[in-house]
């Protein structure tokens, strides 16, 4: 019998659970990743340990109970990336074996290759489910990945995908996804913004080519649009810390917008596989209060793509043609 190749499905994680110290524990793990913050240690240390680590997982802990539904489940993120990785299952289950991890907290990254070479593969293939390439993100998935084999004797053979934004595929996936959310609404969008996850500026003067790739994500979504791409706009959110990030804010120029008369508003995030506490509460809930109470109408936006059959068939082959040829 021979093995077949094993492939890891990587997202960026959740808690374990929405309370304060399983919050704690893990932005423990995501802000000493220097990758994440790489200011450093000796001040970033004292700033985490002394101040972050007291103070914001209560407050986390409060948006994730928005969004979390019952706490003996998944955080959405984990649960919405186990889905995907089910649909992507139907695709290659005879071809491949496949196991979901997350770059921070549960299940790790670490557990889920021994689970994978306890199914004998020598082969893997990793998907870090992140559409834009970005150090913070791609690149610390190849970090965690090399961490989990760095005291093994015999480690796989390994391939990694880059980046998959500019695929026809997955762009025409997202146009499709925007046209239908359109449809439903009964009134219609003066405009649309494609907010993507923020990045400290000083990343892409240092050579991150995040930036470059979320602007051309939209530019090709615009023109996937046709008409409609004219009122498609890019910002970025979750901007944190007293360095200047990606410009311009998505609550900056929600609150603008409303207040120079924009009065219907629909965002869509390219930038995220699966939604999350980014999408669902920072987004769906606080940014849509911050624009109605600047003077917007209407507010809604588009769910990620999640576990939709088309992006997890497009998902597997992705899989197929950048990470199984030649080892089938």
């Amino acid at each position: 019998m021979i093995n077949k190749p094993g492939i890891l499905v990587v997202n960026l994680g959740s808690p374990d659970q929405p309370t304060a110290k399983s919050v704690r524990k893990y932005l423990f793990q995501f802000l000493h990743d220097k990758r994440v913050i790489d200011t450093s240690r000796w001040i970033w240390c004292w700033i985490l340990h002394g101040i972050i680590l007291r103070v914001r997982p209560a407050r986390s802990a409060k948006a994730y109970k928005k969004v979390w539904g019952n706490p003996e489940n998944d955080a959405p993120l984990v649960a919405i990336t186990r889905l995907q990785a089910a649909g992507i299952e139907k695709q290659i289950k005879n071809i491949a074996e496949i196991e979901v991890a997350m770059r921070y907290g549960n299940p790790s990254i670490d557990h889920a290759l021994k689970k994978l070479e306890e199914k004998g593969c020598s082969q893997i293939g990793v998907l870090p489910m992140y559409p834009q390439f970005a150090g913070a993100t791609t690149a610390s998935v190849y970090d965690g990945v090399a961490k989990a084999l760095i005291k093994r004797k015999n480690i796989p053979e390994l391939r990694f995908i880059r980046h998959y934004y500019n695929d026809k595929r997955f762009i025409k996936i997202l146009a499709n996804s925007l046209k239908k959310h359109l449809k439903s609404l009964p009134w219609k969008p003066d405009v649309i913004i494609t907010s993507y996850h923020g990045l400290p500026q000083s990343y892409v003067e240092k050579g991150d080519p995040y930036q470059k790739e979320c602007i051309q994500t939209t530019e090709l979504l615009k023109k996937e649009m046709g008409n409609i791409g004219d009122k498609i706009m890019t910002t970025f959110q979750s901007r944190f810390g007293p360095k200047a990030w990606l410009k311009p804010y998505t609550d900056k120029t929600l609150e603008k917008l409303a207040e120079n008369g924009t009065k219907n508003i629909v965002v869509i995030m390219p930038g995220f596989s699966a939604d999350c506490l980014e999408t669902l509460e920072e987004i769906s809930i606080e940014a849509k209060e911050s624009f109605i109470e600047a003077g917007g109408v209407n507010f809604s936006t588009v769910s990620c793509l999640n576990d939709e059959k088309h992006h997890t068939n497009f998902l597997a082959d992705l899989i197929k043609e950048r990470l199984l040829v030649g080892w089938l």
